[in-house]
């Protein structure tokens, strides 16, 4: 991941898991990325689901890119299990978030 930051994904992590008190602020939080960012995003919840390998993350940003044609906070937010896919994706790709985990608690 070069442009997403592992506390950003945690925030949306923690948003996503509020469930509806927090839908408004997790929409406009995602609608704030930027596209690299959200690319990324939804490059390790695709990862986190299954639909990619780890070791192909950087196709999953590229088909992402190239297949945004609704807003990414749309897409996202209708994604089921989108805390778990984003934490599973982090996961895989061997990302520790500990240390942002323990600064939003």
């Amino acid at each position: 991941m070069n442009e997403l930051a592992p506390a950003t994904a945690v925030q949306v992590i923690f948003l996503a898991r509020e469930g509806t008190m927090a839908e408004a602020e997790l929409r406009d939080f995602i609608a704030n990325l930027n596209d690299d960012e959200k690319a990324e995003l939804t490059a390790v919840a695709w990862i986190g689901r299954g639909a990619f390998e780890p070791e192909d993350f950087d196709e999953a940003v590229a088909t992402a890119l190239a297949e945004a044609t609704t807003p990414t906070e749309d897409y996202l937010m209708g994604m089921p299990h989108l805390a778990e896919n984003i934490e599973a994706g982090l996961d895989a790709l061997g990302v520790d978030v500990t240390g942002e985990e323990e600064d939003l608690l």
